[in-house]
């Protein structure tokens, strides 16, 4: 059995989808609090509690995060399909005893409970945590920062879902994203900065055999107030984890697989022998670009317009009756030749009825779109 044979049918299956609460993963901590350390090391703006595990004994101390932000939950996902690897004991158990001498890796599996019960980027008062880190306003941010303190990590995991907005220049959407974070508005390559980096091209090497050309690297532009930038000061390495889109997958089942091979080659459970880690390589990596919408609708015949134009639509993502519904609302109208499309539809010259109607502004929320004067010719919205 090799890596993805074993994810393919051992990964959590009790965590899917995109809403993922406290309430979801209590049952999985019950069910390692005696085959992990688990504790808890403070509450929310709401009193919910946060927890934190430690896997492993090694002098190599790893600090990861998930769900800083309550509506980016693919991390959280990835999180436990890799407990789950490391807790099994049926396959690659001289790996994992490697793994587990060699590293303590502590994850607070999810930061922010309140926004994630809400399904909200921020926290129950409205604070986007990652914001917080000179303030330290919130119970949350200052949960994140006594661990910090109190274990003093050699590596830092800040882990994030990024939108589909995102791509790369070869107009392949971006389905995983890394930064290593800058310590100073120069953007000054520290010691800790090229350490991260360093392992960001060990990760890179690892998915680009999975998934090339489909890697891409974050702005690296500093701020103080983020956590990243904050810790990589503090002169400990960071990596900033971004899940994002892949086929068609706004569930991001996919992107979870990837996340679990990243971490598999952060820890080196896959050798890559014979290559280098320089960090140089980190600049190889394509920076991620906007330039993505989830529709475009090319060559419309639109009243008022003199010639053909181009209809970008972006899914906006709603919490009803605890399950994640994804609304589409039309992103641009006109010139859409530097946006690429996760989907693509010719319309071939053809007029439009969105929501039965023949005007079209931005903005608008579009529930059915259908050909003038064909209307049995429907435009699918299934993701």
């Amino acid at each position: 059995m090799n890596y993805k044979q074993w994810f393919s049918a051992h990964h959590e299956g009790r965590l899917k989808g995109r809403y993922i609460t406290l309430e979801h993963i209590k049952p999985l901590l019950k069910s390692y609090e005696n085959v992990m350390e688990i504790s808890t090391v403070g509450c929310s703006e709401l009193g919910k509690e946060i927890p934190l595990i430690r896997i492993g004994k090694g002098k190599h101390v790893v600090l990861g995060w998930s769900q800083m932000h309550g509506n980016e939950s693919t991390t959280t996902k990835a999180v436990f399909d890799f407990i789950k690897f490391v807790a099994q004991k049926d396959f690659f158990q001289s790996e994992i005893k490697l793994f587990l001498d060699h590293y303590s890796f502590f994850i607070l599996p999810i930061l922010n409970p309140d926004g994630a019960h809400l399904y909200t980027r921020e926290n129950a008062n409205g604070i986007d945590l990652n914001r917080d880190a000179q303030d330290l306003s919130q119970r949350e941010s200052i949960a994140l920062r006594s661990v910090f303190n109190s274990i003093q990590p050699d590596l830092c995991l800040n882990l994030h879902d990024q939108r589909s907005i995102y791509g790369l220049d070869t107009g392949a959407a971006s389905a995983v994203s890394f930064l290593a974070p800058s310590a100073n508005k120069e953007r000054s390559l520290t010691k800790s900065r090229e350490l991260a980096m360093s392992h960001i091209v060990r990760i890179n090497r690892v998915l680009q055999d999975i998934l090339p050309g489909q890697v891409g690297r974050y702005d690296d532009c500093f701020n103080a107030n983020c956590v990243g930038d904050t810790f990589q000061m503090a002169g400990v390495p960071t990596i900033l984890f971004e899940a994002g889109h892949y086929k068609e997958d706004y569930n991001r089942e996919n992107t979870r697989l990837l996340l679990f091979n990243a971490f598999l080659g952060l820890f080196g459970f896959k050798k890559l022998l014979g290559k280098s880690e320089n960090f140089n390589h980190y600049f190889n990596i394509p920076q991620n670009r906007v330039n993505h919408n989830d529709i475009i609708l090319r060559r419309v015949l639109l009243k008022g317009y003199d010639a053909l134009v181009d209809i970008a639509i972006q899914y906006t993502e709603s919490l009803v009756h605890a399950e994640v519904g994804f609304i589409a609302v039309i992103d641009k109208i006109g010139d859409c030749d530097s946006t690429f499309g996760h989907r693509e539809v010719d319309v071939k010259g053809c007029s439009l009825l969105i929501n039965s109607q023949e005007n079209i502004e931005l903005g608008q929320y579009v529930n059915t779109i259908v050909i003038k004067n064909n209307e049995s010719d429907v435009i699918l919205l299934n993701k």
